[in-house]
């Protein structure tokens, strides 16, 4: 009878929430606030919400809402007996990613110093029809397709906005279905295309509504169908759910005391209270506007001649290895940018410079960006054009087709340099952290690492690092795994103060644009030895194609300055490096296909998203013959993954900066497709400089 009675609530719920959505899209009909001729789309906004797991939902339920490119989310969401912690980007528009871990209170993991259970899981969804007058906003979303698969589920989910309310209604297995989906191991899972006939006959559907009072406060009603008793895969099952909830509705309240936070209170399941706080940002944004005083010439230095007058501008500017050369009415410039993360916004400054510097009689400018000695890029333009685009009488996508940028130069103009950069160094803030490992899910270490660089040559660097951590809890009780490249890493990570890198570094440029590098030395935390790359662009800095690889000894724990004792044979890698660019939606995709460290040989997949702010985040998968190397059960048949994020310092300080700081996570630390770490990767050396991606930089020149 109880059963009966869930049926018919459940029914007569879509039937009001179809019915509502009727009548609604009849009466602005009616009313004439539809426009049935025009066709415009409506924006996601302001339902674009964190479910309780993150992704974009009510409280249980998605929505076919999806976070706006560019945009990412940080949250926490309670509901006994789950903790779920949970970031959300959105790559690319109509794309949402997230990556969440999820905490079962009560429920231990099978080692006891672990602690609570706790599951690690990539959720994607992707809304391929975006709301119009009368179509609504259609997703497809793939959750936790690969490895426990404890909360997986394929599902379609349709929303229409009639503001101020937004209905939802969706259709998924899994989850949201009528039982638990079995694990997959190291395959991705996807039920949908795997077995559509049975996806169709394990979905459920689900559905909700959501209300905007005002822009600080919503309400929100939804159907569940999730059958806790029968998710059997869930640890939570067993102890939290023998029998099924008392109720499948639940009820939330949203407040939003800023654009940039949400805190969601609800009640769930007929028997919890709920709390979800999670913030949002655009990262095209800088924390702080971006703003570096241009250079004003001081009246008694006017008098000087015009080429000291450029030198002092150009290092006030934040420029080095600074070379003026006037002949005639031609000016040539030289200079190393040292300060701007964008080597058109550096061509801008000195475009700027030269606007207000050089006379009128002035004519050809050429400007060569280099980077310790190596010329990067010429840059030819005229006076003429330069007056006229700061007057406005030329557009800057009309400035760039009459300039000319040239990358395929490989020499330096036999001109004095002044304020030649000989020496640099740094300190910055460093976290590592190792996850997931049976010892504990989150341990860490917290310091800084400081480093020091000196150029001798053009192209020579002799760079070194320590690295102090006060605070350090970094162990594991897994012992070094069959073939241990990285497996053993924690040995070394586990030490409070340690020489981080000592090396000769040496890059060239040859002729064709064809780029060289070489290292040796203490390359890294865990191994010394040499290191060589060459590498070239192709179509304007399209395709980048390149050999690199690399001989290399363990260095000991114990004494940075020597090599191990219990490892003594050599490591050797050998790859071939792709990357396609895709400059017009700031993506890349790097394939590293050959022989990684351990002797096992595949490929490894690296997509980077570039965001206008500076920051950049990659995601990468490998594929390798493990098989035929490893010999313990967890190598065997294990694809490496992670994400990492690359934060600039501009994003903070209000000024231009070139530092950056690297952030990676994996899960725990195995031998599967691994590499040394690269002191200037050529791909990245040259990277943004080049034809394709000045052009894209434009928005950057003319700030």
């Amino acid at each position: 009878m109880q059963k009966d009675s869930a049926i018919y609530k459940t029914k007569k719920f879509f039937f009001l929430l179809i019915l509502i959505t009727h009548i609604l899209i009849l009466c602005h009909i009616i009313m004439g606030k539809i426009d049935v001729i025009n066709c415009v789309y409506a924006t996601d906004e302001p339902f674009v919400n964190p479910a309780n797991w993150g992704t974009t939902g009510l409280i249980e339920i998605p929505t076919a809402r999806v976070l706006k490119e560019n945009n990412f989310r940080t949250g926490m969401g309670i509901a006994y007996p789950y903790i779920w912690y949970y970031l959300v980007l959105g790559p690319l528009k109509g794309l949402e990613i997230e990556g969440r871990v999820t905490q079962i209170r009560g429920v231990k993991a099978l080692s006891t110093s672990y602690g609570e259970y706790k599951d690690k899981a990539m959720d994607f969804k992707y809304q391929f029809i975006r709301e119009g007058k009368y179509m609504p906003a259609i997703a497809f979303a793939i959750n936790d397709p690969q490895g426990t698969r404890l909360y997986p589920s394929q599902y379609f989910v349709l929303s229409k906005q009639i503001f101020p309310f937004d209905f939802t209604i969706g259709f998924g297995n899994g989850r949201f279905g009528k039982r638990a989906l079995p694990p997959s191991d190291e395959t991705f899972k996807i039920d949908i295309l795997d077995d559509p006939k049975q996806w169709l006959k394990d979905s459920q559907f689900f559905g909700g509504i959501q209300f905007h009072l005002s822009e600080k406060y919503a309400l929100m009603a939804e159907y569940s169908p999730i059958r806790y008793e029968k998710q059997i895969h869930d640890p939570a099952q067993a102890k939290h759910f023998k029998k099924g909830v008392p109720s499948n509705f639940n009820y939330g309240f949203r407040w939003s005391p800023y654009k940039w936070t949400n805190i969601i209170m609800s009640y769930q399941r007929g028997e919890q209270i709920g709390l979800n706080v999670s913030f949002a940002f655009d990262l095209n944004k800088t924390i702080l506007p971006i703003f570096d005083q241009p250079y004003k010439e001081k009246p008694k230095d006017k008098e000087n001649p015009l080429s000291l007058r450029l030198e002092r501008a150009l290092y006030a500017s934040g420029f080095k290895n600074i070379g003026v050369s006037i002949e005639g009415n031609d000016i040539l410039i030289t200079a190393e940018n040292d300060r701007y993360f964008y080597t058109a916004r550096a061509i801008g400054v000195i475009l700027n410079i030269l606007k207000d510097i050089a006379p009128a009689h002035i004519e050809k400018i050429d400007i060569i960006i280099t980077s310790n000695g190596v010329p990067i890029l010429k840059y030819t333009t005229t006076k003429t054009d330069v007056d006229d685009l700061f007057a406005e009488r030329l557009k800057p996508f009309e400035f760039l087709r009459l300039s000319n940028i040239k990358t395929d130069i490989n020499w330096m103009p036999d001109i004095r340099l002044f304020h030649k950069k000989t020496f640099d160094y740094g300190i910055k803030p460093s976290f590592q952290q190792l996850l997931n490992d049976p010892s504990g899910f989150f341990k860490y270490r917290l310091g800084a690492s400081a480093w020091m660089s000196y150029f001798p040559w053009h192209g020579g660097e002799i760079t070194g690092s320590i690295e102090g951590y006060p605070l350090n809890n970094i162990k594991s009780s897994v012992e070094p795994l069959s073939i241990p490249v990285r497996s053993d890493a924690w040995k070394y990570l586990q030490k409070n103060v340690t020489i981080g890198s000592l090396m000769v570094n040496q890059i060239f440029k040859s002729e064709h644009e064809i780029y060289s590098r070489l290292a040796g030395g203490l390359l890294e935390i865990q191994y010394a030895g040499f290191d060589g790359e060459v590498a070239r662009p192709f179509f304007d800095g399209r395709i980048y194609l390149g050999l690199s690889g690399s001989i290399v000894k363990k260095r000991d724990i114990d004494n940075p300055f020597k090599l191990s004792h219990d490892y003594t044979q050599s490591y050797k890698t050998v790859f071939l490096n792709t990357r396609l660019n895709i400059p017009e939606k700031e993506l890349s995709f790097d394939l590293k296909t050959g022989r990684f460290l351990a002797g096992d040989k595949g490929t490894r997949l690296t997509i980077t998203k570039f965001i206008k702010s500076g920051i950049s985040i990659s995601a990468w998968y490998s594929w390798t013959d493990t098989r035929s190397v490893f010999k313990d059960p967890y190598n065997i048949g294990y694809h490496d993954k992670g994400i990492s994020i690359t934060i600039p310092l501009r994003l903070f300080t209000g000024s231009d900066s070139k530092t950056i700081y690297n952030y990676s996570i994996s899960p725990w630390t195995r031998d599967v497709a691994q590499d040394i770490i690269h002191h200037n990767d050529l791909f990245d050396f040259f990277g943004r400089n080049s034809k394709k991606f000045i052009d894209n930089d434009k928005s950057h020149m003319f700030k």
